[in-house]
């Protein structure tokens, strides 16, 4: 990969626990199992920046901006794919699916599955904390990627990317788009059990363009799930199928 980018000065700084390592290593790593060669490395190093380290460092931008245009150009791909390859399905089944895929439980699995974590630039207060393993700091991370390879390469890799990340699990969600809507699966489990409906309680945080949601349900007074996501409603979908674990284990 080449190209030094408006972070050349932030690549020099180590990451928290990276003392004799070269963070560029990790970063290589990545790319290979992202299938993709950046053409412009440092859109790569800033869609691995976190707001906390780089408040740490000296003129380095966070991933924020790349994530916004992430979320944007992840919705479209699937969206559109899902368009063509599902002619009979109405509206509402385009969005079940849709939903099923793009929420930040599915983009943190993937973050886990690429090892996103591991590479991650923190600040020493988030790191402390177990950032590298926080559901909504690797969704975020996911899509900020998304954005690096749609700023250094187009919208051909970029959908590739996407697909490639994905095309499985909106297969298995276009199979029973009903199984996805976790919220209404809920609430016809506890009627049925004879426990009234799910009530949610959700709270936001994070700048406007960013803001990330945390939602619990309670069902006759009792928590049964937690959940988060970029959206109210992913939240508290998040939240359901947390709840449905729990009714499945019980």
């Amino acid at each position: 990969m080449s190209g030094e980018g408006h972070l050349q000065g932030a690549e020099v700084a180590e990451r928290p626990g990276t003392e004799g390592e070269d963070p560029t290593d990790g970063e290589e790593a990545l790319a290979e199992r992202l299938g993709h060669r950046f053409a412009d490395r440092s859109l790569l190093r800033q869609a691995l920046s976190h707001r906390s380290w780089c408040a740490e460092q000296e003129g380095a931008p966070s991933n924020e901006r790349l994530e916004f245009l992430g979320d944007a150009v992840l919705g479209l791909v699937v969206a559109a794919h899902c368009y063509d390859v599902y002619p009979d399905f109405a509206e509402g089944e385009l969005a079940k699916v849709r939903s099923a895929v793009v929420n930040a439980r599915v983009l943190a699995e993937v973050a886990r599955n690429l090892q996103v974590g591991e590479v991650l630039l923190l600040g020493r207060g988030e790191e402390a904390s177990g950032g590298r393993t926080k559901g909504s700091l690797l969704a975020d991370s996911t899509e900020a990627l998304i954005g690096a390879v749609y700023l250094d390469a187009g919208w051909g890799p970029a959908r590739d990317l996407i697909l490639s990340l994905l095309a499985e699990r909106i297969e298995a969600a276009a199979e029973e788009p009903d199984d996805f809507d976790h919220k209404s699966r809920l609430q016809e489990a506890t009627v049925r059990r004879g426990e009234g409906t799910p009530v949610y309680e959700v709270e936001g945080s994070g700048p406007d363009h960013g803001r990330h949601y945390r939602a619990e349900v309670f069902v006759g007074g009792s928590r049964r799930g937690r959940g988060e996501g970029t959206s109210k409603k992913d939240a508290e979908q998040a939240a359901a199928a947390d709840a449905l674990n729990g009714l499945a284990d019980a």
